[in-house]
């Protein structure tokens, strides 16, 4: 494999060792027009060599990420995709599957990157992967933070929002069955506290109730008094639904306790009963 040479013009030098020197990881096409003090033209031929010898990226349109001198050609590995995709949209966060990923809670290897963002922004492709933009009301853009990733820190989906968030929408993490998987690795290490915070900021009956019935089903052990609140919150008229409202003819069926329809049958999320209880029993036997 051919890999790009990074020797460097003394107007690419400037645009490096300015950047270097500032701590800056990212810039602009107007910000290199400005340092190099010369014409839009001459920029973007500079900007189009420094790409092509691998010191620059482009995270969007007009934008570009700095490859670091100590990391060379090895620096834009796939998890830095991320910090390629975060120039994307501001403010944003990496949710659903592609957070699941990050925290081992999922095993399917995925071709899209799932951006958040409360803003209207079109899909995007960086370097032949699919960066899918989720828009989101206010009510549900929260719970997330800052990781590292490569020395670039990009937002992404806590541990339990990553979970509300695959379960409340569920093809955005590989179906129901892998929404399910999810909750069940997720619970070794989860929050119930949060969780419950997070359902009264949510504040949707039918997420709840999905919540309920698939850590049920997974053999999650909810604290009683989170499981008490749960059941307040879910306790409202009509009948909430996973699946399509349309049902299976091996559907699961109607769980009074949590008022909802499971339309989906049980083939489909057999991998994940009681998967989490067994885990839980397997840490206390190691």
């Amino acid at each position: 494999m051919d890999f790009a040479v990074r020797t460097l013009s003394s107007q690419e030098s400037k645009v490096v060792l300015a950047l270097s020197e500032q701590g800056r990881r990212e810039t602009t096409r107007e910000d290199i027009i400005r340092l190099l003090g010369t014409s839009p033209q001459a920029a973007d031929h500079v900007i189009r060599s420094l790409r092509r010898k691998g010191w620059l990226e482009r995270g969007g349109w007009g934008k570009y990420l700095l490859i670091p001198p100590d990391q060379g050609w090895q620096a834009l590995g796939e998890s830095n995709l991320l910090a390629l995709a975060s120039s994307i949209a501001s403010p944003y966060y990496f949710g659903f599957a592609t957070a699941a990923a990050h925290y081992g809670l999922t095993t399917q290897l995925r071709s899209t990157i799932f951006l958040v963002t409360p803003q209207h922004v079109r899909p995007k492709e960086i370097q032949g992967t699919k960066i899918r933009i989720v828009k989101v009301t206010p009510r549900r853009f929260f719970g997330f933070s800052s990781v590292d990733v490569f020395g670039y820190p990009v937002m992404l989906s806590d541990r339990e929002k990553t979970v509300l968030d695959c379960i409340d929408r569920p093809a955005l993490a590989g179906g129901i069955g892998e929404s399910a998987t999810i909750l069940a690795a997720a619970t070794r290490r989860f929050d119930w506290e949060k969780v419950a915070s997070y359902l009264k900021q949510i504040a949707s009956v039918t997420l709840v109730r999905r919540l309920g019935w698939l850590a049920d089903h997974t053999g999650a052990e909810i604290p009683e008094t989170i499981r008490t609140r749960m059941h307040s919150m879910a306790d409202r008229p009509g009948v909430s639904f996973l699946g399509p409202r349309k049902p299976a003819n091996d559907a699961i069926g109607y769980s009074r306790q949590w008022h909802l329809m499971v339309n989906t049958p049980m083939s489909a999320v057999s991998e994940s009963r009681a998967r989490a209880k067994r885990r839980n029993i397997e840490k206390k036997g190691a």
